[in-house]
């Protein structure tokens, strides 16, 4: 269920939705983070939330801190992004593309709308999609005690662990959003009865792309021949590399 054994090609057909909001997430930060001009700062400066803006009428805020990270850190943008990226397919699936996009961005706005009700006249910034992503383990957390078909009962520990780690770390985390975290929670399970009305449980199978059969047109029956053998490389090794050096780039940004 949350074991990812597609290829890039593969995930991104299965899960489009999930792919296109990590795209926004990190083109976003890239532009208001890693290369910083006149126009990514204005950017940000007009998409953070900030209470007090939203007192006065600038409603868009309730949204758009969900696809912005924090400019400095690589850590944040990275860590939801990963978080997405492993949690968010079985629910693409179980939920549908719509459904799914529909309660993604209904969490992270309840996050974002009760840190507002919390302090409506602070300017203190908020951003990030942690408030969406815990809307997640919310949902999650429901299929645990009240959906038991939809999630197996390894999967359902790993869930439990996760979230008591993260509210753990929440709370000794300098500049975390808790509220945002909380609310995102508690809409998530709050919400799941709804959004899991005809859902099915997770399969790997499901969203496979359709094998070509021998006469369809485009079928190379010489294909295998063209194949570089004394080229090839393992793309799961590359790929487990690449995220094995954003973890640690994570982790050191974050410590520092």
């Amino acid at each position: 269920m949350f074991r990812r054994n597609e290829s890039f090609k593969e995930y991104l057909y299965a899960y489009p939705v999930i792919s296109l909001i990590v795209a926004v997430n990190l083109l976003l930060w890239i532009i208001t983070g890693l290369f910083p001009t006149e126009f990514g700062n204005s950017l940000y400066q007009l998409g953070a939330g900030v209470n007090l803006f939203i007192s006065g009428g600038e409603y868009w805020r309730l949204v758009t801190p969900i696809f912005l990270h924090a400019p400095g850190s690589i850590s944040h943008v990275l860590f939801n992004c990963f978080s997405l990226v492993i949690f968010g397919p079985a629910l693409e699936q179980m939920l549908g593309k719509l459904k799914f996009t529909l309660f993604y961005l209904l969490t992270g706005i309840i996050g974002n709308a009760v840190t507002y009700v919390m302090d409506p006249y602070s300017f203190v910034s908020h951003i990030g999609a942690s408030g969406a992503i815990y809307g997640l383990f919310g949902i999650y957390l429901f299929m645990v005690y009240f959906r038991k078909h939809l999630i197996d009962p390894g999967n359902a520990q790993l869930i439990v662990i996760i979230f008591i780690v993260g509210i753990i770390m929440s709370l000794f985390t300098a500049n975390i959003n808790l509220t945002a975290h909380l609310a995102g929670v508690v809409a998530g399970f709050v919400l799941a009865p709804i959004f899991l009305i005809k859902a099915k449980p997770f399969s790997i199978y499901r969203n496979k792309r359709p094998r070509q059969r021998d006469d369809d047109v485009g079928f190379d029956a010489d294909r295998w021949k063209k194949r570089p053998y004394g080229r090839r490389t393992n793309k799961k090794v590359i790929l487990w590399i690449i995220i094995a050096a954003l973890v640690l780039i994570g982790i050191y940004d974050y410590m520092n």
